[in-house]
């Protein structure tokens, strides 16, 4: 779909609201409306008007990259706002309330206010984000490409693994192949969690040794021309305890549960109890703290929700993380997570690295 009918698709929303303007200052909505990649921006889009204000480090870039916007160059100030509140004559202006800072926010109010009659903003509840939760036939070949680049990485880097490495050498070992074999960037920062550090879902790499014993937790993903992947998997240096086993075991039969019952139609927080009552079952349901998945696209982190709080509904053409665990404190944690499209009313699982039988390393 070319950024002109997303566009379109973003005008028919705003009819539905009643609203004459919409300013997107999110960084992804920017990208994905656009195509501009610059680190600077807002877009404001009427029925007649679509326009990129960019400052003098991306005017360039952003007449090669968002052909279907007229691009007005920032000095300084919020000089390219009072032209587009003169031209469009807009009563009714969506914001991305999420996505704006309070600084602009009072700098927006100021110059509404000197208007007569004063335009009204209007939050608009993420819906610019959810026209983008539904992806096309493109940016699937895009995510797929972004899952093949961590999948490899974390397949190579595992037969790697040995006591002594540190954590912080390990994530550096999986950023390294990833790039090499052509990921633009990481998706966001890899995380090895060893032995104990394992309970933190979120540990940042350490210096900490690997030791035999150790449960590893590696949580990565790949950025590739602008789409990301994220992928984990729990692994063991030398033979795994019995405790260990049973863990991942209970782990790996609540993801493939989900994978193989969740339906279009579900809400999210339907989904996300397909898992959780396996865990809960099995005795560890205080132990799996964070919700089941999240969508990812154009950012790591996106629509849909798959948690305990997610009601919005999953559809067909959403991609969506499908990651359980399990976290001990003192003792370590195991995580396995796929990305999933759901297609034809059904999961297709899109990550391919290993994860049926526990790896032993």
């Amino acid at each position: 779909m070319s950024k002109a009918n997303r566009i379109e698709r973003l005008r028919a929303a705003m009819v539905e609201r009643q609203l004459d303007a919409f300013l997107v200052s999110s960084p992804e909505n920017r990208a994905y409306y656009s195509g501009f990649r610059g680190s600077a921006g807002y877009l404001w889009i009427t029925a007649t008007d679509a326009m990129l204000a960019t400052d003098s480090r991306y005017t360039e870039q952003a007449e090669i990259q968002a052909i279907d916007y007229r691009i007005v160059r920032m000095a300084g100030g919020q000089d390219w706002l009072e032209e587009a509140l003169s031209a469009s004559d807009s009563r009714r202006i969506g914001i991305e309330d999420n996505a704006m800072t309070v600084a602009f926010y009072n700098s927006l109010m100021t110059k509404l206010e000197k208007r007569s009659p004063a335009p009204e903003m209007i939050t608009t509840e993420g819906i610019a984000s959810q026209l983008r939760a539904v992806k096309e036939p493109a940016e699937l070949q895009l995510i797929q490409r972004a899952i093949d680049l961590a999948d490899q990485a974390m397949e190579a880097v595992a037969d790697q693994l040995r006591p002594g490495l540190t954590e912080r050498e390990v994530a550096w070992m999986l950023e390294k192949n990833m790039r090499e074999s052509g990921a633009d960037a990481l998706s966001f920062e890899t995380i090895v969690a060893a032995g104990p550090n394992g309970a933190k879902a979120h540990h940042h790499p350490s210096d900490r040794k690997l030791e035999v014993g150790d449960g590893v937790v590696i949580d990565m993903g790949a950025l590739y021309d602008g789409y990301c992947s994220d992928i984990t998997r729990t692994f063991v240096l030398g033979k795994a305890s019995e405790q260990f086993r049973k863990v991942y075991d209970i782990v790996l039969a609540a993801q493939e549960t989900a994978e193989a019952t969740a339906r279009a139609g579900m809400s999210g927080t339907d989904v996300d109890g397909l898992a959780r009552a396996i865990i809960t079952q099995a005795g560890y349901g205080d132990d799996f703290g964070h919700s089941l998945g999240h969508g990812i696209g154009i950012a790591v982190h996106e629509m849909p929700g798959v948690g305990p709080n997610s009601p919005g509904t999953i559809e067909d053409g959403m991609v969506f993380s499908v990651e359980p665990g399990i976290y001990l404190t003192g003792w370590g944690g195991v995580r396995i997570e796929d990305l999933v499209v759901m297609e034809n009313g059904c999961p297709r699982v899109l990550t391919r690295a290993h994860k049926r039988d526990l790896v032993e390393l």
